[in-house]
Order: structure tokens, then sequence, then C-alpha cells
């Protein structure tokens, strides 16, 4: 009867992840380039002690991933905004080092130095900070990345992309830190560059409330098994106290 249990705390831990990646979405319905996460869980079978025949199921904690659909793209009609169409990202230098994200709301300083929205320098295929000429005016960009000022090609946007099933730190929301090293996109990937606008986050708010009341439900479910488990193993150790008296 304890495997019951045992059981049922497994499911409330992997609920209990769940329920906090659908707050995070939730609370970022509106962040720029924000892309949702998700959770895969995973069946441990573990053969029970008096019985190596009998295999008990439980949940693991599960691994969070991103879901890679494309926001909306909203035209905005400046010219220091990108969207990526593809499954590329940005790279920023941050103080914990190269930042990925979706969030092209770029700014120029006064040295002509590209930044993101927080004021990072915003990185070129290279990995290095992308640098304009603050008096040439607003650049052009290309799908494919270039920036051109005064007819002339100054710097590329870089583009990367990495494995981020391998593993993600989040940082500052919409940005990521993979695991594995990104790599600068190459010619003729499936990724381009659209000035003047900007990418809107995954999350699909009616899809995320609606797995909010599943996995409320699910843990209220489990919690009110756990507590028939409970009062069955009380009655079984009374009677058989009993019978032993």
């Amino acid at each position: 009867m304890q495997s019951g249990l045992y059981v049922g705390i497994s499911s409330q831990i992997a609920l209990e992840r769940r329920l906090n990646t659908i707050a995070d979405n939730m609370a970022n319905m509106n962040t720029v380039g924000f892309r949702s996460t998700e959770v895969k869980f995973d069946e441990v079978l573990s053969k029970t002690q008096n019985d190596i025949n009998a295999k008990v199921a439980f949940v693991t904690q599960g691994n969070d991933y991103l879901n890679t659909r494309t926001g909306q793209l909203q035209q905005t009609g400046n010219p220091l905004d990108f969207s990526i169409k593809g499954n590329a990202w940005f790279a920023v230098d941050t103080p914990a080092g190269q930042v990925l994200t979706r969030d092209g709301r770029f700014t120029m300083d006064e040295t002509g130095q590209l930044r993101s929205i927080r004021g990072f320098p915003v990185l070129d295929s290279g990995g290095s900070p992308i640098q304009l000429n603050r008096e040439a005016g607003p650049p052009s960009v290309g799908a494919d990345g270039i920036i051109i000022q005064n007819g002339q090609p100054v710097a590329t946007l870089g583009l990367f992309t990495a494995d981020i099933t391998k593993g993600f730190n989040r940082y500052e929301n919409e940005g990521v830190i993979p695991v594995d090293n990104p790599q600068p996109v190459l010619e003729g990937m499936d990724n381009s560059v659209v000035q003047g606008y900007i990418e809107q986050s995954n999350v699909n708010g009616i899809s995320e409330m609606t797995q909010l009341i599943q996995v409320n439900r699910a843990f209220e479910s489990i919690s009110a098994l756990m507590k028939d488990s409970e009062s069955t193993l009380d009655s079984a150790i009374k009677t058989l106290g009993g019978s032993n008296a």
C-alpha cells in the first residue's frame, strides 16, 4: 500500500513543476520574444520488495524544453526593431556571457553601438559587438542580416542556433543560455531577418489556462487518492493489531 503513496507523491512533485512552468508562461504572455516552457515527464519502473516481478510506475520530476513555435510578428516601422523567420536567435553580450534572445528591440547608443532593450551589446556573426555610424542615419538590414549605411555594408546582424534540448537557463525572461555552444547561422539555412517587426510571445493564453485547470484537478484527485490510501492502511494496521491482541 505504501507504493501507492510514493507514486502519488512523485505525481504531485511532477504536477507542481508543471504548475510552475504554466505560471511562468502566463506571466510572460506579453514579453517580446518569449518562448514558452514545456515539461517532458518520463516513467520510471521500480521493482517492489515483496515481488521482484511486480513493478511500480513512478513519474520523474521532468525536463524543461522550449516551445519553438514562432510568435506572431508585429509591425512597428522602427528601423531598429528586428524579428527572425526561422528557429535562430540574436545574441547579446551580458555579464553572464553570451545570451540568446528573440527580442529584437534594439537601440543605438551615443557611440553608435547597437544595443538590446536592456542595454547589452548586440553581437555580429563572429561574436563581436556591432558598431554603427550614428551620423549615417538609420541602417537598412536585409534578410541575410547585412547592415547597410550610406549604401555600404558596415556589419552583419548575428544569427545563432543551438540545441536547446540539451538544456538551458533563463536569462531576463526572454533570454536563454543554452548548454550547447551557439553556432552562427550559415548562408542558405532557413533563417532570415525581418526589419521593422518584433516577435510577440508564443504563449497561448487559452491553452495555458486549460492546462492550469487540468493540473489543479489532477493534483486534487491525487491528494484525495492518497488520503484514501492512508485511511485504508490505518484501518489495516488497526485490524491486524486487534487480531494479534
